[in-house]
């Protein structure tokens, strides 16, 4: 999925950036699970930062699923089958019906 070529790359989605950037390769985190570390805004804010991403930027937004651990389907384009081809690529595995096992993949900061 081609990333937009604008996007607020200081305040809020900049901390969205900085957080997901932090998730390494194999793990994911969820749109809750960002929102709620980085701190005023919603999941939905959050999924609206993953799509405004910068090409330039370099954020790993496919590490971001819903709470089901599911790749969210986009309007637009094949970007839910980039999702977990860029995923599966990096070793998580989905099952049959298209989910993560977030008990195994999902990605706690470590304290510190």
């Amino acid at each position: 999925m081609a990333r937009r070529g604008k996007g607020d790359t200081s305040g809020l989605y900049g901390r969205i950036y900085d957080y997901v950037r932090r998730v390494p390769p194999g793990r994911v985190v969820t749109y809750g699970q960002v929102a709620a570390a980085v701190g005023g805004c919603t999941a939905r804010t959050v999924g609206y930062a993953m799509a405004a991403t910068p090409f330039w930027e370099e954020v790993p937004w496919q590490r971001v699923v819903n709470s089901r651990g599911e790749v969210s389907a986009r309007r637009h384009g094949d970007g839910d089958r980039q999702q977990q081809r860029l995923l599966e690529s990096e070793g998580v595995v989905f099952d049959a019906r298209g989910g993560i096992d977030l008990r195994r993949y999902r990605w706690e900061e470590p304290d510190g």
